[in-house]
């Protein structure tokens, strides 16, 4: 038996561990997992109920999310088409002879919701944060980050292998000859080595506030000449642009390796080689299944999701937003909603008394967070409002199931295109109330908790207020404290990019964070190295939620520090496949549950003298290497 003392996070969870059994198609199981596998039988049970007629929806973007999953569960109909809905999109990228003669369709390709290799996407402006604006990013990447890429990087070569072996399997089903899946393979892997030389890493990409760097449009053209950008962007938003916002500034100081006739033969074949597998999921389930065969190995699942669970999430995805509200309306109480409404706005108060009493911020900053503090807007629960667009997302049953889902998908294309110099939706969630999670918007100032976090184990009226507070309550305060993380810090009460500290306060900031990085950077998790930068921000997070969540449990009289604990170590318990551990300690900026718990535990001097640690036992750190920011 381990004992609290040496490792909190086995202690608490070790005989759970023992007997846990991760389902084959998922990576892991677990406190988020086991609410969400909950959640899945319920969507499961209640699509098919819809299915056969019984308790049909009234709400109309439901009926038609029941429409279109008669036809995503017709696996008769797709098992007899097999690939062939796909064919004629293919034989037109085949037909296109030069770069030139395709851009000269990348428009109607981009409105058509088909590959086109354009990286462009409408999203507010980091300097006025409720204005929508022009970004351009990067291709995306075949290997979870631009380490893996590297001569020596010893998964990064056997996941290249993997990926060639299953296309060897796929693309001949698309009618290709096994010379001609070679030379497919070897182009698309040349371009995305080029892309890998010059894109983002994880650790870049996760420093959002410095990826700040607006263009003028015309200067930015320049970069890629043979792109015939201004034609291209009057036909999406009816107008040249002022300005471009490009924080891959690398890849597109490199736009001819990319956009270019001489780059043409290996971007025909990257955008033949998508096309065959971004569609796999919408037809034969043979075909599904070895599509996503390259996933699987990168995350370790020994088997892929069963037909009917694959086609209820294939025909939930275009409609997640109202399946979510409909979840929250039967399952989250207004009672429940109330009482964590209330805590919310407690923990809001908490975190300004600590601000208040904050020893090395200086009075003028200390006000300027207090104030960026006192606009934050919570949501919880479920939005008030459905998108509109989602009405118009209308099923014709004579459809194949490869039409309805392109047109779906144009609705999707159509109203972001629109939203060009349009004033930012504030409204709209970023997330279904029906996925466990929850999220801090840094550019509209606004914690959102679905309706599915807040349920056991993290959150129940039946539960101790401490251990609520160690549960709910440090994830409420968690993404609190993504207001004054490495990256929220730098965004004020507006949402905008804009520098609210002195310049002493920010290297005081900077000091303690430093701090944080170095907790955990190189800890082992299953073989690989935590890098402590990637995940500096969730990591402060998780000190000032689980600092401020303390603060307010003490409040109550009946407090239990042990129960707060135990908590905070049972919401973050997880059983997960080595291969998924590794993917996550490459590309998530959170870290591996057991540290998160155990190095985070180590910061507050409640938990050694509510748990006897003393000087030699594992957990013990010395008060003078503990770590405390918010």
């Amino acid at each position: 038996m381990v004992r609290l003392q040496d490792n909190f996070y086995e202690a608490i969870n070790g005989e759970w561990e023992k007997t846990a059994v991760i389902p084959n198609d998922k990576p892991r199981t677990g406190g988020f997992s086991d609410l969400s596998d909950d959640i899945e039988q319920w969507l499961i049970a209640t699509s098919n109920g819809w299915l056969h007629g019984n308790d049909l929806p009234e709400d109309q973007i439901l009926k038609n999310f029941v429409a279109y999953y008669h036809l995503t569960a017709d696996t008769k109909t797709r098992d007899a088409l097999g690939v062939e809905p796909v064919l004629p999109l293919i034989a037109q990228y085949q037909s296109f002879n030069s770069f030139a003669e395709f851009v000269s369709h990348i428009v109607t390709l981009e409105k058509s919701g088909f590959p086109n290799a354009l990286p462009f996407g409408i999203e507010p402006d980091f300097k006025d944060a409720q204005t929508n604006v022009l970004w351009a990013g990067a291709l995306s990447l075949l290997l979870p980050d631009t380490t893996y890429y590297e001569k020596d990087h010893e998964q990064g070569q056997t996941l290249l292998k993997k990926f060639r072996e299953e296309q060897e399997l796929l693309l001949p089903h698309f009618g290709f000859s096994a010379a001609e899946t070679t030379d497919l393979i070897d182009k698309y892997l040349a371009l995305d080595a080029r892309a890998a030389a010059v894109v983002l890493s994880q650790e870049e990409n996760h420093e959002y506030a410095k990826l700040y760097h607006p263009y003028d449009w015309k200067k930015f053209t320049k970069l890629a000449p043979e792109l015939p950008l201004d034609d291209i962007l009057t036909d999406l938003i009816g107008q040249h642009p002022d300005k471009i916002i490009v924080p891959e500034e690398r890849f597109w100081a490199a736009a001819d390796q990319f956009y270019s006739e001489s780059a043409w033969p290996l971007l025909k074949a990257y955008l033949i080689v998508t096309v065959a597998n971004q569609f796999t999921g919408y037809l034969s389930d043979d075909i599904r299944i070895l599509g996503g065969q390259y996933q699987r190995e990168l995350t370790g699942l020994p088997e892929a999701m069963s037909t009917e669970k694959a086609a209820v999430y294939l025909a939930a995805q275009p409609f997640n937003q109202a399946i979510g509200y409909y979840y929250a309306q039967q399952k989250f109480s207004p009672e429940a909603k109330a009482d964590v409404e209330a805590k919310v706005a407690t923990m809001i108060d908490v975190f300004k008394q600590r601000l208040q009493s904050n020893d090395w911020l200086n009075e003028e900053t200390k006000q300027k967070a207090i104030v960026k503090l006192n606009t934050i807007v919570p949501h919880i629960g479920y939005p008030e409002k459905l998108p509109a667009r989602l009405y118009q997302k209308v099923v014709s049953p004579e459809k194949t199931l490869f039409e309805v889902a392109t047109q779906l998908r144009q609705v999707e294309i159509a109203y972001s295109w629109s939203q060009w110099q349009q004033p930012v939706d504030r409204s709209e969630w970023h997330m279904p109330a029906h996925l466990v999670n929850a999220y801090y918007d840094p550019q509209q100032n606004q914690i959102v908790f679905p309706a599915a976090i807040l349920q056991t184990p993290f959150y129940s009226l039946n539960q101790s207020s401490s251990a609520n507070y160690g549960g709910i309550g440090a994830v409420i305060a968690h993404e609190i404290s993504h207001a004054f993380d490495t990256n929220g810090a730098s965004f004020d009460e507006y949402g905008s990019l804009n520098n609210w500290w002195t310049d002493d306060d920010f290297a005081a900031f900077r000091e303690r964070t430093d701090k944080v990085v170095n907790q955990f950077d190189g800890l082992d998790s299953y073989g690989a190295k935590v890098n402590g930068k990637l995940t500096v921000s969730e990591n402060v997070a998780d000190l000032g939620g689980l600092a401020a969540a303390l603060a307010a449990a003490k409040l109550d009289s009946d407090f239990s520090v042990t129960d707060f604990f135990d908590s905070w170590a049972t919401i973050w318990r997880m059983k997960a496949r080595p291969e998924y551990m590794r993917l996550l300690a490459a590309a998530d900026p959170h870290g591996p549950a057991e540290l998160r718990v155990n190095v985070q535990v180590q910061n507050f001097d409640d938990f050694f003298d509510a748990f006897h640690v003393n000087v030699g036992d594992k957990m013990w750190l010395s008060p003078e290497s503990r770590v405390q920011i918010w």
